[in-house]
């Protein structure tokens, strides 16, 4: 990988040169001829390299040439131009459209940071501030990304018209740099050691149950009688035990699930329907809860809370988009509903692993 510092040194030495006219003694000695040459080789070579980015990003030839305001064929020759300097295949092209190679994946990721660093060099030399613009990919678990993310997307959208973003909504824990995802949105786990994290919230988790349920199956009093309860349980959490607390004493409770189901958003809808007991995230149900919609249950006992982080990859450099939206997104989630707020400080940390 292009060691971001150098490369920018390397430009703002160059761009210095021939735009300000402010040539130091050093750089006196450097032929004008073999300067304007490398430059001119440097600009050829980041604009196929940007052709190739948005290739990448865009999925295809055609779009890119329409972005780009040029056609196909030419996009197909600029990058076949930069697959013939670099020696090696970037895209695999067939029927089915393009893929990138594994060469291609690796390329992308360095391209775009070097892309980045170019900008933000241009941006400091002129003394100008650099506009919010370009790609953002960000990864965010299912139900918190169709329930608060994706809307806090749109808002962010809004405010930066010059930005495109595409949300890969899953519940898999994906590499932020074999995936190309600029940003992750993380519920629990341990975080990996090549990103960095923002503690964005503590996030309560307790019992809920809807009223016709408690009036038709009782209100349990005790931890125990849940074992005598219909319990809708998150299908990727092992075992039949749940963990309560209640101040500093803990019980495992055994539970009965013949219902469990791997989307946080349809447990939510099968507790509203009085399919049973389940432990909620604060943030899921916390409008059911203050409509009286669902109740709790065991108020003097909750489940472990969970932690959301905010990560990203563990470089330097962050382009002007990417630090725009981990400010929105810590701002955001300071007001919404059901995220307890903590100190931010910017470190790695390690939280628990628990289940949605």
């Amino acid at each position: 990988m292009i060691e971001p510092s150098l490369f920018t040194i390397a430009f703002s030495i160059l761009f210095r040169a021939f735009t300000l006219g402010h040539a130091k003694a050093s750089w006196k000695r450097v032929k004008w001829k073999i300067a304007y040459s490398f430059l001119e080789w440097l600009m050829d070579t980041l604009r196929l390299m940007r052709t190739f980015v948005r290739a990448v990003e865009l999925g295809s030839l055609s779009a890119a040439a329409r972005e780009a305001g040029t056609t196909q064929p030419t996009v197909s020759k600029m990058l076949a131009q930069l697959e013939q300097q670099l020696g090696v295949r970037l895209f695999e092209r067939s029927t089915r459209g393009l893929s990138s190679t594994e060469q291609g994946q690796r390329f992308y990721v360095d391209a775009k940071l070097v892309l980045e660093q170019f900008d933000a060099a241009v941006a400091s030399i002129q003394g100008t501030n650099a506009q919010a613009a370009g790609f953002l990919r960000i990864n965010a678990p299912v139900a918190l990304g169709q329930y608060r993310i994706n809307a806090m997307v749109q808002q962010f959208l809004a405010a930066h018209p010059a930005i495109e973003i595409e949300l890969i909504l899953n519940d898999r824990f994906v590499d932020l740099i074999e995936d190309g995802v600029d940003v992750a949105f993380r519920l629990g786990g341990t975080l990996p050691a090549n990103a960095f994290g923002r503690h964005l919230a503590t996030i309560p988790r307790f019992l809920v149950a809807s009223p016709a349920y408690l009036e038709s199956r009782g209100v349990p009093a005790t931890p125990g009688d849940l074992s005598s309860h219909d319990f809708v349980r998150f299908a990727w959490t092992p075992g039949t035990t749940i963990e309560l607390f209640r101040q500093s004493e803990m019980m495992h409770v055994t539970t009965n699930s013949r219902y469990r189901v791997n989307n946080a958003l349809a447990i939510r809808e099968t507790v509203l329907l009085g399919g049973g007991v389940a432990v909620c995230p604060d943030w899921l149900v916390r409008d059911l809860l203050d409509s009286g919609k669902l109740l709790p249950v065991l108020k003097e006992w909750s489940a472990r809370p969970q932690d959301l982080h905010l990560l990203y990859p563990s470089r330097k450099y962050q382009p002007l988009r990417t630090k725009l939206f981990v400010e929105f997104a810590t701002e955001s989630f300071s007001f919404l509903p059901g995220f307890m707020q903590t100190p931010r400080n910017g470190k790695r940390k390690t939280c628990p692993r628990n289940a949605s």
